[in-house]
């Protein structure tokens, strides 16, 4: 696993590429610009102190770094190992009893989300009475009464009547006809349908007036409701996110065969990777006399960033033991091997890297997290803000219904329109960017820049090597 960036480094950067395979060929010694390794051996000492002085010392240096790889196990039979299970075991215990409570929750956004499509459905044939579509909407309306409402009075229904008992064959026509009581007496009926006919008629306008005032009001609680319960997903996701978190990274890598783990010693195997960059500053390096004096205007050439870059590969094998002042926390003396590799890379080039990172499975189990507590809210986003961030009627008529009467507010342009914003849909928001593209390098970076932050690379691994070296009065180095 230390050498796994390496790897992607050769595999996924052209100019590495091309050296990995010089190197196959003979024509090249190595794939990295220059590499060096030591190994500290020490029971008595810890390992941290090892690990902390490099961290430090590259930031010393004005590195940027990073931690790419950080994997553990610890053989069977030791008790380093039973006490990390049992701390893995409360953080997925606690991580599944959140996402329980994630999935309740979601489940309840579903329904309501479904709930406000319907209501948003009935309410359309309550706006359309206000429109040209009156007498569609109408009928609507009245075809919906007579399912819904009127159908609960039995035989005694407009429909049950009309379908099951002689002389009341035209009372449903006749009620989709008339509009209100007082046309009842117009139609040409007899009389024992329009008594039928009176009566339907002022219960059916009755009840459309009080119904549409009882769904705007239930559709507006059901949106407050809405807002009230994606307030708690997003809660419940933040409070799982840590504990999932935390049971990934106490799990322990498999390490096959490797023969320094035995399971009844007392043992642990540690794998760390940093990556170190610097960003090289063409203008400062050519009034330095480093670049070219055409290179002290950098902005005429339209060069890409490159970066110094220096890769720190740790592999620890150890002794964990207790210390005497915290009896929960273990300290590791034993065997370092560290190696120093020195890369030249542009900005493409470590996007590259990155992408090829995040498709590798090294981060397969963080993603997994990210789609148990924020992908499944954010397939549901767009509809989520339609309802949350829909204006009321009353907000609707406020806003265009505007006071003109004082000429001094038009003084501080209160009247004058802003031109809405647009706004970014999330699905555009939340799109998948293409594959990184490397572009070829010109002339000047392939020929100035790229030497000059190779040159750089292989110093700063040189020094981070030699400085550890001297530091630690180590007799030889490779």
């Amino acid at each position: 696993m230390p050498e796994f960036i390496s790897e992607l480094i050769e595999e996924n950067i052209p100019y590495y590429k091309k050296k990995a395979e010089m190197k196959k060929k003979g024509l090249v010694n190595s794939v990295e610009e220059s590499a060096h390794n030591l190994v500290y051996d020490s029971s008595s000492e810890t390992l941290e102190p090892v690990y902390f002085f490099i961290v430090d010392l590259m930031g010393d240096f004005g590195l940027e770094t990073e931690k790419l790889i950080d994997n553990f196990t610890s053989s069977p039979g030791s008790g380093h190992f039973a006490e990390l299970g049992q701390r893995a075991t409360v953080m997925q215990q606690q991580g599944t009893k959140l996402l329980a409570d994630i999935n309740a929750v979601l489940r309840s956004v579903l329904n309501i989300i479904y709930d406000l499509k319907e209501f948003r459905i009935r309410l359309s044939q309550y706006d359309d009475l206000k429109t040209d579509k009156k007498d569609a909407a109408l009928l609507a309306l009245k075809q919906l009464w007579m399912d819904k409402v009127d159908i609960q009075k039995g035989n005694s229904s407009i429909k049950a009547m009309a379908l099951g008992q002689a002389g009341f064959q035209t009372l449903i026509d006749a009620f989709l006809f008339v509009k209100d009581v007082a046309s009842v007496d117009k139609v040409d009926l007899n009389d024992r349908v329009k008594r039928i006919l009176r009566a339907r008629v002022l219960e059916f306008n009755h009840w459309l007036e009080q119904s549409e005032k009882e769904l705007r009001k239930r559709y507006e609680l059901e949106r407050i409701y809405l807002g009230s319960q994606v307030n708690s997903l997003k809660l419940y996701s933040r409070w799982a996110k840590p504990y999932l978190k935390a049971a990934k990274e106490l799990e322990m890598k498999e390490f096959g065969r490797d023969p320094a783990l035995v399971k009844a010693f007392n043992t642990i195997l540690l794998e760390l990777t940093l990556l170190g960059k610097k960003k090289i500053n063409v203008a400062e390096e050519a009034l330095s006399g480093n670049l070219p004096q055409e290179f002290e205007r950098p902005e005429r050439f339209k060069l890409k960033d490159y970066y110094a870059c220096t890769l720190v590969s740790f592999r620890f094998r150890g002794i964990p033991q207790k210390t005497s002042a915290y009896q929960s926390h273990y300290v590791f003396g034993g065997r370092a091997e560290i190696s120093f590799k020195s890369y030249a890379l542009n900005e493409d080039e470590l996007k590259k890297l990155e992408e090829s990172l995040d498709e590798s499975d090294l981060y397969d189990a963080l993603k997994l997290i990210e789609g148990a507590t924020g992908e499944s809210l954010e397939q549901l986003q767009e509809e989520i803000d339609f309802f949350l961030n829909e204006k009321t009627k009353e907000e609707e008529e406020n806003k265009t219904g505007k006071d003109t009467s004082n000429p001094f507010m038009a003084l501080l342009g209160k009247y004058e329109e802003k031109p809405a914003k647009e706004k970014e849909t999330k699905k555009d928001s939340t799109k998948k960017s293409d594959k990184v593209i490397i572009r070829p390098e010109t002339y000047a970076e392939k020929n100035h820049i790229r030497l000059l932050a190779k040159d750089t690379a292989e110093d700063f691994a040189f020094k981070f090597f030699d400085i550890y070296k001297k530091a630690h009065n180590m007799p030889s180095y490779t």
